[in-house]
Protein backbone atom coordinates (compact mmCIF):
# COMPACT_ATOMS: atom_id res chain seq x y z
CA UNK A 1 0.00 0.00 0.00
CA UNK A 2 1.20 3.37 -0.76
CA UNK A 3 1.82 6.20 1.74
CA UNK A 4 -1.00 8.13 -0.73
CA UNK A 5 -3.46 5.28 0.10
CA UNK A 6 -2.20 5.68 3.79
CA UNK A 7 -2.69 9.21 3.77
CA UNK A 8 -6.66 8.47 2.05
CA UNK A 9 -7.46 6.24 4.81
CA UNK A 10 -6.13 8.70 7.42
CA UNK A 11 -3.18 6.27 8.62
CA UNK A 12 -0.65 9.14 8.03
CA UNK A 13 -1.44 12.75 8.29
CA UNK A 14 -2.21 14.94 5.62
CA UNK A 15 -3.60 18.20 4.01
CA UNK A 16 -6.45 18.11 1.81
CA UNK A 17 -6.76 21.12 -0.83
CA UNK A 18 -9.30 18.87 -2.71
CA UNK A 19 -11.41 15.38 -2.39
CA UNK A 20 -13.81 13.80 -4.64
CA UNK A 21 -14.63 10.25 -5.22
CA UNK A 22 -11.82 9.31 -8.02
CA UNK A 23 -9.01 11.71 -6.42
CA UNK A 24 -7.60 13.88 -4.24
CA UNK A 25 -5.07 16.66 -4.07
CA UNK A 26 -2.60 17.08 -0.83
CA UNK A 27 -0.30 20.05 0.01
CA UNK A 28 3.24 18.35 -0.41
CA UNK A 29 4.63 18.12 2.88
CA UNK A 30 8.54 18.32 1.10
CA UNK A 31 7.44 21.42 -1.25
CA UNK A 32 9.95 22.60 -3.42
CA UNK A 33 8.32 26.02 -3.16
CA UNK A 34 5.07 27.09 -1.10
CA UNK A 35 1.92 26.10 -2.83
CA UNK A 36 3.90 22.57 -4.35
CA UNK A 37 0.43 20.26 -4.61
CA UNK A 38 0.12 16.62 -5.48
CA UNK A 39 -2.96 15.25 -7.47
CA UNK A 40 -3.73 11.69 -6.53
CA UNK A 41 -6.05 9.52 -8.08
CA UNK A 42 -7.82 7.00 -5.08
CA UNK A 43 -7.13 4.02 -6.75
CA UNK A 44 -3.33 2.99 -6.80
CA UNK A 45 -1.79 2.64 -10.73
CA UNK A 46 1.89 2.34 -10.77
CA UNK A 47 2.77 4.55 -14.19
CA UNK A 48 0.74 7.40 -15.89
CA UNK A 49 0.76 5.04 -18.95
CA UNK A 50 -1.33 2.30 -17.49
CA UNK A 51 -3.81 4.40 -16.28
CA UNK A 52 -7.36 4.76 -17.83
CA UNK A 53 -7.60 7.80 -20.25
CA UNK A 54 -10.69 8.66 -18.20
CA UNK A 55 -8.93 8.85 -15.05
CA UNK A 56 -5.94 10.98 -16.75
CA UNK A 57 -8.94 13.29 -18.25
CA UNK A 58 -10.42 13.67 -14.66
CA UNK A 59 -6.83 14.22 -12.65
CA UNK A 60 -5.79 17.62 -15.29
CA UNK A 61 -9.09 18.69 -14.90
CA UNK A 62 -8.39 19.06 -11.28
CA UNK A 63 -4.98 19.72 -11.59
CA UNK A 64 -6.25 22.90 -13.68
CA UNK A 65 -8.23 23.69 -10.85
CA UNK A 66 -6.03 23.69 -8.52
CA UNK A 67 -3.09 24.81 -10.87
CA UNK A 68 -5.69 28.34 -11.01
CA UNK A 69 -5.71 28.54 -7.42
CA UNK A 70 -1.99 28.18 -6.88
CA UNK A 71 -1.56 30.92 -9.49
CA UNK A 72 -4.16 32.89 -7.90
CA UNK A 73 -2.50 32.83 -4.51
CA UNK A 74 1.51 33.30 -5.51
CA UNK A 75 1.25 34.80 -8.58
CA UNK A 76 4.10 32.62 -10.58
CA UNK A 77 5.10 32.96 -13.82
CA UNK A 78 4.02 29.13 -14.60
CA UNK A 79 2.57 26.77 -12.27
CA UNK A 80 4.69 23.71 -14.15
CA UNK A 81 2.89 20.33 -13.81
CA UNK A 82 5.19 17.27 -13.36
CA UNK A 83 4.53 13.37 -13.21
CA UNK A 84 7.36 11.21 -12.04
CA UNK A 85 6.23 8.37 -9.58
CA UNK A 86 10.35 7.22 -9.14
CA UNK A 87 10.09 7.99 -5.62
CA UNK A 88 6.30 6.58 -5.18
CA UNK A 89 4.95 3.87 -6.97
CA UNK A 90 1.97 5.23 -7.26
CA UNK A 91 0.75 7.72 -10.07
CA UNK A 92 0.74 11.59 -8.96
CA UNK A 93 0.73 15.06 -10.58
CA UNK A 94 2.89 17.80 -8.84
CA UNK A 95 1.72 21.35 -9.38
CA UNK A 96 4.37 23.73 -8.39
CA UNK A 97 4.13 27.55 -9.01
CA UNK A 98 7.19 28.38 -10.72
CA UNK A 99 9.28 31.39 -12.13
CA UNK A 100 11.92 29.62 -13.47
CA UNK A 101 12.22 25.46 -15.21
CA UNK A 102 15.20 25.02 -12.56
CA UNK A 103 12.34 25.54 -9.63
CA UNK A 104 10.50 22.39 -10.85
CA UNK A 105 13.22 19.82 -10.07
CA UNK A 106 11.18 17.86 -7.78
CA UNK A 107 14.68 16.95 -6.04
CA UNK A 108 14.92 20.44 -4.19
CA UNK A 109 12.18 19.78 -2.05
CA UNK A 110 12.43 19.98 1.87
CA UNK A 111 10.79 19.38 4.42
CA UNK A 112 8.64 22.43 5.19
CA UNK A 113 7.20 24.09 8.51
CA UNK A 114 3.62 23.02 9.67
CA UNK A 115 2.56 26.72 9.67
CA UNK A 116 3.65 27.27 6.26
CA UNK A 117 1.64 23.80 5.17
CA UNK A 118 -1.58 24.94 7.21
CA UNK A 119 -0.94 28.51 5.99
CA UNK A 120 -1.42 26.76 1.70
CA UNK A 121 -4.19 24.76 2.81
CA UNK A 122 -5.93 27.13 3.76
CA UNK A 123 -4.69 29.90 1.38
CA UNK A 124 -5.76 27.48 -1.34
CA UNK A 125 -8.67 26.15 -0.14
CA UNK A 126 -10.43 29.99 -0.08
CA UNK A 127 -9.14 30.20 -3.73
CA UNK A 128 -11.10 27.02 -4.95
CA UNK A 129 -14.26 28.16 -3.07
Amino acid sequence: MSPFTQMMRGELPARFVHQDERCVTLVNATPVKPGHCIVVPRVEVDSWLDADPALLAHLLDVSQRVGRAISAVYHPVKVGLAVAGIQVRHLHLHLVPIDQVAELDLTRGAPADAATLDHTLAALKAALA
